[in-house]
């Protein structure tokens, strides 16, 4: 019997653990570990509105009586925490701070069971971090409108040459970036937390970070952008997704590049991408399999 099912602040533990792996589509406490040390070595500040948020979205899930096996698997913690991290990146710590992640994280897992309960009874596409993105935009734009003080926003860094050990610390800080650090050591931390889950997801994550990078540079988009790893990111993302959820490697593939068009789009809307051309790649990839998977089932003949 594992350590962790052992007392109920145990479970408590690996659950919030295990939000934090969820932003990688992982389940594994060590993972979740290794992505909040990320956080805790390159953004300390971040790391309570980190926290805050993934305690809130999964206490409220428990006060809600959700199941206690997705509870577990830290399915209502990512979104929190990423709420938390976003939050507390863009304003300055006030009460009203603490009150809005408590907040958001909470409507997070209210937004998430009733999507969750549609994918299992009527195969609705997965919400992955809509949640997020959705109250993230809301948010953002309710704390321009109200003036909130923002945080310290630190100078960025020079553009270093681009050689081979740039290109390398690129494809670390699109893994860095999934949760706002652009620091290759957090990167680094992210990439054995993946290959401590699951060396097939880890492998994924490289090569859809490092697939933006490359597709950024061929099209021409700001260096600095891509070297900082904001290509590689929502690549990186699908990539995961896509990797554990279908045995082709080309549908992994298809998604990379389709994050990757749709990425600049919301610069022209005016929004910040945050997750959304990860979560738009897969659903369209999605449905197109399960469009293709209908008709295949439609034209068999009858048995």
């Amino acid at each position: 019997m594992s350590p962790f099912s052992s007392h109920p602040a145990l479970q408590g533990l690996r659950a919030l653990l295990c939000g934090f792996a969820q932003i990688f589509l992982q389940s594994h406490p060590g993972c979740g570990l290794l992505v909040l040390l990320a956080i805790a070595i390159d953004a300390p500040p971040l790391l309570a509105g980190a926290l805050l948020g993934g305690l809130s979205s999964t206490l409220t899930a428990r006060w809600r009586g959700y199941a206690q096996a997705d509870i577990g698997l830290g399915l209502y913690g990512y979104n929190g925490v990423l709420l938390g991290l976003l939050l507390s990146l863009k304003l300055a710590w006030t009460p009203l701070l603490a009150l809005l992640i408590i907040t958001s994280a909470s409507l997070s897992s209210l937004l998430l069971a009733p999507w969750m309960r549609r994918m299992r009874t009527r195969g609705w596409l997965p919400a992955f971090t809509f949640p997020f993105v959705l109250l993230g935009w809301l948010l953002l734009a309710l704390g321009a409108q109200w003036q909130l003080p923002a945080a310290a926003i630190a100078p960025p860094p020079a553009i270093p040459a681009l050689n081979a050990l740039e290109l390398l610390l690129a494809v670390l800080r699109g893994l860095g970036q999934v949760i706002f650090l652009d620091s290759p050591l957090a990167g680094l931390c992210l990439l054995l937390g993946l290959r401590l889950a699951d060396g097939r997801t880890a492998f994924w994550a490289l090569l859809g970070s490092s697939s933006g990078f490359a597709l950024a540079l061929l099209h021409g988009w700001p260096s600095d952008g891509a070297l900082a790893g904001l290509y590689g990111y929502n690549a990186a993302l699908a990539a995961i997704a896509l990797g554990q959820m279908h045995p082709r490697p080309w549908l992994p593939a298809l998604g990379i590049v389709l994050a990757l068009l749709l990425q600049p789009g919301f610069s022209a809307l005016g929004l910040p991408a945050l997750t959304m051309p990860f979560i738009l790649a897969c659903w369209l990839v999605g449905a197109g399999v399960q469009r293709w998977q209908q008709a295949v089932k439609d034209s068999a003949p009858p048995c």
